[in-house]
Order: C-alpha cells, then sequence, then structure tokens
C-alpha cells in the first residue's frame, strides 16, 4: 500500500487582535499563497476576527476561543499551556506585545516559537516601558524574533539584548506590478489641483490631526485637497476639526475601503503623520505606485523611501510637514522624478515574493538557513 499522505504542519497564531491591520494582512497574503501546505489554528486575544475575511475559502484554518481572565495572569498561562500541550502544534507564532502570555505559556519550549514583533503602540512612541523589555529579555531569548525593520532589529539586539542568531530581519512585501499598474486619473494632470492623500486606520497613534493641520497651513500657500481613505475612533474628532479649521470644501473623508488599492490613483503626493511606525505598508505601496512622499521621520520610512526622497522625511511636527508639502507641490517635475524612483526601490527591495520565500522557510522550520544569509 502507497504511504499515507503526510500531515501538513499545524501552525498556532495569536494575534492581539485580528481586525485588519499591518501585520493581519500580511499573514493572510503568506496563508492564502502557501494554501494547503500548512494547517492553522487563529486565536485573536480581543476576540475581533474581522480579517478572517481576507483569507481563503479552501485554506486549513480553525478559530481557537480560549478563555481569558481579565488580570488572572496565572491562570491564564495555565490554560494557555494546556492548550499547547492538547494542540501540540509544529509551530507557535504570536504577534507584538498582546501575544506575550503565549510565549510566557511556552517556557522551556513546549514547542518551537517565533514571535513576530511589528512595533508599538502610542504609549512608548517614544520609549518603552522596562517591564516589557525584561519580559522580552526573558521569555524571547529561546525564541526566533522575526521583525520587518531595521529600527526594531536594533531594539532587538541592543534593548531586548537578544543574541544575533535569534533575530531574523523580513521586510514586508506587496505585489508591486499591481500598483505599478494604476493609471493616473484626470485630477492628476499637472495644471489641475494636486491632491494630497493618506490611506490610514484613524487611530490616535496615526495622528491625522497633524496632517490635516499641516494641510491648512499649506493651502493658504498654495491650492491643494487632502483625501483621507481609513476609519477608526478618531474619525468624529478630525471631522470636527475639518469644520473648525474652514476645511470642508478641501477634505475628503473617504472612510474604509475594501480595496484602498484604488486610491493611489486619486493622489498625487502620500502623506504619513503618525507618532510611531516601524515599516508601514502604506509607504510601500504609495512608493509601488509611483508617488513622492512626505513623511514624519519615524521607524525605517527614511531607510524605505529612495535617497531623492529623502528631503521630504521630516521631524514629527505640523510645520515642518507643511513646509515639505508645500516645497513638493510647487515642484511637480520632482513630484514625477521622485515618484519614479521610489518605484524603482520599492520594486528591488519590498516584492513579496521575497517575503513570501522567507516565511515558507521561517514555518517549515527552516530559520537557521536564512540567519546565516
Amino acid at each position: 500500500m502507497p504511504p499515507a499522505p503526510k500531515e501538513p504542519p499545524k501552525l498556532l497564531h495569536v494575534f492581539p487582535s485580528f481586525n485588519v491591520g499591518g501585520a493581519q494582512v500580511r499573514f493572510t497574503t503568506v496563508a492564502n499563497h502557501f494554501g494547503a501546505a500548512f494547517s492553522h489554528y487563529l486565536m485573536a486575544m480581543d476576540g475581533d476576527y474581522e480579517c478572517c475575511e481576507r483569507l481563503s475559502s479552501n485554506l486549513r484554518f480553525e478559530i481557537l476561543r480560549v478563555p481569558l481572565h481579565k488580570g488572572q495572569i496565572l491562570h491564564n498561562l495555565y490554560g494557555f499551556r494546556k492548550t499547547l500541550n492538547r494542540l501540540r502544534p509544529t509551530l507557535l507564532v504570536t504577534h507584538n506585545w498582546g501575544s506575550i502570555e503565549w510565549a510566557m505559556a511556552n517556557w522551556f519550549q513546549l514547542t518551537r516559537h517565533i514571535h513576530i514583533e511589528d512595533g508599538f503602540g502610542r504609549e512608548e512612541a517614544t520609549s518603552q516601558f522596562l517591564r516589557r523589555v525584561w519580559t522580552r529579555r526573558v521569555f524571547l531569548r529561546h525564541s526566533i524574533v522575526v521583525v520587518p525593520s531595521l529600527t526594531l532589529k536594533r531594539i532587538a539586539l541592543d534593548k531586548w539584548r537578544l543574541a544575533p542568531s535569534r533575530v531574523l530581519y523580513i521586510p514586508n512585501g506587496i505585489d508591486c506590478e499591481r500598483y505599478g499598474e494604476l493609471r493616473r486619473t484626470p485630477s492628476q494632470v499637472p495644471s489641475q489641483t494636486p491632491t494630497i492623500g493618506i490611506v490610514s486606520a484613524l487611530r490616535p497613534e496615526k495622528n491625522v490631526t497633524r496632517l490635516i493641520r499641516a494641510f491648512a497651513q499649506a493651502k493658504r500657500i498654495v491650492d491643494c485637497r487632502l483625501l483621507i481613505v481609513g476609519d477608526g475612533p478618531e474619525r468624529a474628532a478630525l471631522e470636527d476639526l475639518i469644520r473648525a479649521l474652514g476645511l470642508t470644501d478641501a477634505v475628503t473623508l473617504a472612510g474604509h475601503l475594501d480595496d484602498p488599492t484604488i486610491a493611489y490613483a486619486q493622489i498625487d503626493i502620500f502623506a504619513l503623520s503618525s507618532d510611531t511606525e516601524q515599516m508601514p505598508y502604506t509607504i510601500i505601496e504609495a512608493m509601488a505606485a509611483g508617488l513622492p512622499v512626505v513623511a514624519t521621520n519615524v521607524g525605517d520610512v527614511s531607510e524605505m523611501v529612495s535617497p531623492r526622497n529623502l528631503p521630504y522625511i521630516v521631524p514629527p511636527n505640523s510645520e515642518q510637514l507643511a513646509q515639505a508639502l508645500v516645497h513638493i507641490l510647487r515642484d511637480p517635475e520632482s513630484r514625477v522624478r521622485i515618484g519614479a524612483a521610489n518605484r524603482e526601490k520599492a520594486r528591488a527591495n519590498f516584492d513579496q515574493r521575497r517575503m513570501l520565500e522567507r516565511y515558507g522557510k521561517i514555518f517549515r522550520a527552516e530559520p537557521d538557513t536564512l540567519l546565516r544569509a
């Protein structure tokens, strides 16, 4: 008789939340790409599984619901370890600080563990909480830690004091060809009013307030429009600010788009005004779409954009953001040159094919081949 088909590796992924965000979208891209090569358990600590809508219908995945007891860490650790013993996954994959209790429950390496760290919330934009630093030092020291930014790699080595042999840098990647195929619309003809645009969740750490204030200053000098694509808890406050500044005719709050790709075809200048980022997907998307970027100098942003674009990466305040916007608004020829350079760099450095290859290796228990590269 022929041998029974080999069962695919079982991966248990734990997210603080599985709402739509960069880490979640990256996971769906990787999981959909490999299809039946892996089976997945999926745990969202807050019970939000919105991003499951992006998973392929023929994917092997199961939503895992483990009871959580607020403020009872020992009780939670017992439940998590009991679940690991029951499921015996091939690999435990945790994401960010909100899933760290699963790394603690896996102490003494009950199963192979990879921790993916994408960055910090607004409360740690300038410095990290010492308790969290020490927890990572202790409970991630025997794990493989994957980071998408060089800034985070430096933090993992210098602050968390993890061994270089345990830290793996895998830049985020996208389908650059998809964005490169976007066609410019009539509104983007240089003789027309240029549009500044942002694609972002409307959360406090994204500080879209800063962008609106910078836009208000820039518009007094150069005629322009602002397009804000995305939704979130800050929307009502942003609407109030837009009215207070008399910008209702100049700013469009487009809300959530199922396919935000089309937004980049409506934009002449991409803007990002965050307090904290690491390697934002939207910067890569804008670059792949051939757009110049005006952004706050957070995370890896200055290392992501092309050298031509560097003068428009500024400190996080509305005045300098406004100055950068005015300068690039007045120079449409530079916008074209910078956009072309950004597109070239996105294709060379941030195409998703390399990202998918590297995640496939770590999911198949081959991280050593990457760490030696």
